[in-house]
């Protein structure tokens, strides 16, 4: 019997078998995330776009023209990157590259494409409007084309060259409207207590909660501002088209008897009316594009340069990014007005605060201009942000407001404390009114659930809750602050604007005024865009011509930068290689959606106002 043991070689080499594929294993692994890291990096950090001689700069605006991005986290960047996100085209972007193009050798048109812009307020429909018009005066050609031009790609379309419409394509001048879901039958069904507490008979911002129809007060006054930008639509679209705003009515007027005259064929009623130049496949609209452009021998489709591209390009050489010395700053406030700090697409009371304050303690800053576009929200935050111009004032810098589309109620009020109020003509401003919301369920709770809240306090304010009734003395109490708000309000307007509390009042109450109307009424000084707001500006701060003019803005993180860079490279990466980081259209269709949509919009809305009083300053006056 061999009671020797087993050898352990075989033991010792498993183990540096194991080893050995461990270190296989680890190596291959580190080279290749080495390797992502480096491709990554590539992307990020590679060359710049070339622009060549005679191209065409392409403007493909996608989802809403703004005047400010809405703050976009590193989970919106990936569900863009799938297609789901959606997207926003900043209006300075696209003045900027306009007027870079006007005088760069190397862009011999601009080709506009329509088809994926979402909606844009009017002031920003002019201001795009006014920057191709610009850009057309150098004597070079813009060509637009498209499949569908509503009304509000129409006011851009109308100002090309050549327009260019798909013979499968149509116009849509669908005119101006202002249509909201009402709850109150809803919420009586519900057994919800809705205490609302306001001032104004035209502050409509809380009907839908209290009626379920809109007020004869409120339809009268949305009828008279709606009317003003109706005319100024009409009136800037003949003039674009060499038409007359009459000829454009009657063809809204008459658009069933014109459509059957045309055989039902929305294309050929658009050209008939002469809305548009030609009817013109893609096909036909490329040839036209190298015609002008010239062709490119690796895409067989004209020489180009798209929007992201230029601008990058284009580098620190945006116009006025090079001026030295004094500046006029420019704060814009955009969005919803909120307590505390918010990202870009909102007013936050101390993030834009903090941004006016930074433009009066830096030196070379000689003068502010506010860009307001906003409805309104927070009372409280609105203070915050007009004691902050106050203190601009008092440090001897002039400042000026300029009004884009929608200054009303809190936007109104951060405008008080300026030297100067800029508003367009179309602009919805005024709404000067005060309201506050505190809803009950304490009915729907014990009907539907048996729920039942009882107790004791030693004051008659204690207990305050959504789930019991709301004690009389304390909606008194809400009432009076709602008052003391409203007068408030009424004070700062009357002290800049040089009126008594009677005379502001008359003219306040809740309403709602075109940027015409403001100027008539006293509310604003000038009618003008953006551009003439600076101008004022710098005339007040007797800077001459030499001035710069800055935007101060919340500046990013490293975080943010590499991945707003990091977007934009990926996005270059996946069009050379044939692929698009597009949004995926909506799936959801029909009224249902629509009712859907707008529910929870108006949820959304509500979500985000947290004044610490609960008294807000806010107008609900889009219109559609």
């Amino acid at each position: 019997m061999n009671s020797e043991r087993p050898r352990s070689l075989p033991r010792r080499a498993l183990s540096a078998i194991g080893r050995g594929l461990t270190f296989v294993r680890n190596t291959f692994l580190n080279v290749l995330a080495l390797s992502v890291v480096v491709g990554l990096l590539a992307v990020l950090f590679a060359g710049g776009p070339k622009v060549e001689k005679g191209s065409a700069l392409v403007l493909v605006p996608k989802g809403n023209i703004v005047e400010q991005l809405a703050a976009k986290s590193p989970s919106d960047l990936v569900e863009d990157f799938a297609g789901g996100g959606t997207e926003e085209t900043l209006l300075k972007d696209l003045v900027d590259a306009l007027a870079a193009a006007k005088a760069d050798e190397r862009i011999s048109s601009v080709y506009l494409d329509l088809d994926e812009m979402g909606g844009a307020g009017m002031t920003v429909l002019e201001d795009v409007a006014a920057a191709l018009a610009d850009f057309r005066s150098s004597g070079k050609k813009v060509v637009v084309a498209g499949d569908l031009f509503d009304m509000r790609r129409y006011y851009l379309a109308a100002q090309g060259d050549e327009l260019l419409l798909h013979p499968q394509g149509m116009v849509l001048i669908e005119g101006f409207g202002r249509y909201r879901s009402y709850y109150k039958d809803a919420i009586d069904r519900l057994g919800v207590t809705w205490n609302v507490f306001r001032v104004g008979e035209y502050k409509s911002a809380v009907e839908p909660y209290l009626r379920d129809d809109m007020s004869p007060e409120a339809k009268e006054a949305d009828l008279e501002w709606m009317g003003d930008l109706w005319r100024a639509y009409l009136a800037a679209v003949a003039k674009a088209r060499k038409t007359t705003p009459e000829a454009l009515t009657a063809l809204v007027d008459q658009l069933p008897e014109r459509l059957k005259a045309s055989g039902g064929d929305p294309a050929k009623l658009a050209l008939d009316a002469k809305l548009v130049d030609r009817l013109a496949t893609r096909d036909e609209v490329r040839k036209r594009m190298i015609e002008l452009a010239g062709e490119d021998s690796k895409s067989k489709s004209f020489r180009q340069v798209a929007l992201g591209d230029y601008l990058e390009a284009l580098g620190n050489d945006r116009p006025g990014a090079k001026g030295k010395g004094d500046a006029v700053a420019v704060v814009v406030a955009k969005g919803e007005i909120v307590d505390g700090t918010a990202g870009p697409g909102r007013v936050g009371g101390d993030s834009t605060a903090k941004l006016i304050r930074q433009a009066r303690q830096d030196e070379k800053v000689k003068a502010i201009v506010l860009r307001v576009d906003s409805p309104g929200g927070s009372a409280f935050a609105s203070e915050v942000i007009r004691r902050e111009l106050e203190l601009a004032r008092e440090a001897k810098k002039p400042v000026v407001v300029s009004m884009g589309s929608v200054a009303a109620s809190g936007g109104y009020w951060i405008s008080t404390s300026s030297d100067e109020i800029w508003a367009s003509p179309e602009t919805i401003t005024g709404s000067i009114g005060i309201f506050g919301m505190f809803p009950t369920i304490e009915k729907p709770l014990a009907k539907y659930l048996g729920v039942h809240v009882d107790g004791v306090g030693t004051t008659p304010w204690a207990g305050l809750r959504i789930d019991r009734e709301l004690p009389p003395r304390a909606g008194e109490a809400i009432q009076a602050m709602i008052d003391q708000g409203y007068e408030a309000f009424l004070e700062r307007v009357g002290k800049a604007r040089k009126m008594t509390r009677d005379q502001v009042d008359k003219i306040a109450r809740g309403r709602v005024w075109s940027g015409a109307d403001a100027k008539g009424i006293g509310l604003v000084d000038h009618l003008g865009g953006l551009g003439k707001a600076i101008e004022s500006a710098a005339a007040k701060a007797k800077l001459g011509k030499t001035y710069r003019v800055t935007y101060v803005e919340k500046e990013k993180s490293l975080k943010e930068k590499l991945l707003s860079s990091l977007s934009v490279r990926a996005t270059r990466l996946a069009a050379a290689f044939g692929y698009t980081l597009a949004p995926a259209a909506e799936t959801a269709d029909g009224p249902g959606a629509a009712l859907l949509g707008a529910v929870a919009a108006e949820v959304d809305q509500l979500s985000v106002w947290n004044d610490p009083r609960g008294v807000y300053a806010h107008c609900l006056c889009e219109v559609r």
